[in-house]
């Protein structure tokens, strides 16, 4: 099975689709900042967070009811704003900014992981450019860089993490 958490208007075939607003499509109406999720331990093979976590009242929270609810081996796709964006910050009720190393926390090779006991594997992560960011040809490293100095050089993180129990 595979989950599309907060899914609003991107209802995907194949996902339980679930949202905290009824919509067309939403399979599931529940509120993601209230655990536990009705959903049973190692329910999901994939879950797909899109824009979500930087509403999140309880973003370790939240990561630690996604690892609950997947499979060992799961793949978690997630995307949020960057931090140095303006999208980050023009929505009021974004509570959370996020950076390329924002998800190092939850891995075992992170020094400052204590947070939580859950960890996940990083199968990927990388900045998504935004339209100002496209048209300047460098490789992600250097688009990583400038986009520390000037936000509006990349919009998105993209990250895929794996469940590791």
């Amino acid at each position: 099975m595979k989950l599309n958490l907060g899914c609003g208007r991107d209802v995907r075939a194949g996902y339980v689709n679930v949202d905290i607003v009824e919509l067309p499509g939403v399979d599931k109406v529940f509120d993601f900042n209230r655990f536990p999720y009705p959903f049973g331990d190692n329910t999901f093979e994939e879950v797909y967070v899109s824009h979500v976590l930087e509403h999140a009242e309880d973003v370790v929270g939240v990561m630690e009811e996604i690892h609950r609810i997947c499979k060992n081996g799961a793949v978690v796709k997630i995307k949020v704003p960057f931090f140095n964006h303006h999208n980050a910050f023009q929505d009021p009720q974004h509570r959370h900014f996020f950076t390329l190393a924002s998800f190092d926390y939850y891995t075992d090779d992170f020094k400052l992981n204590f947070y939580t006991k859950v960890r996940f594997r990083i199968l990927s992560k990388k900045l998504k450019a935004s339209w100002f960011g496209s048209i300047i040809p460098f490789k992600s490293y250097f688009l990583n860089m400038l986009a520390m100095i000037f936000g509006e050089l990349a919009e998105e993180i993209y990250v895929e993490l794996e469940v590791l129990k």
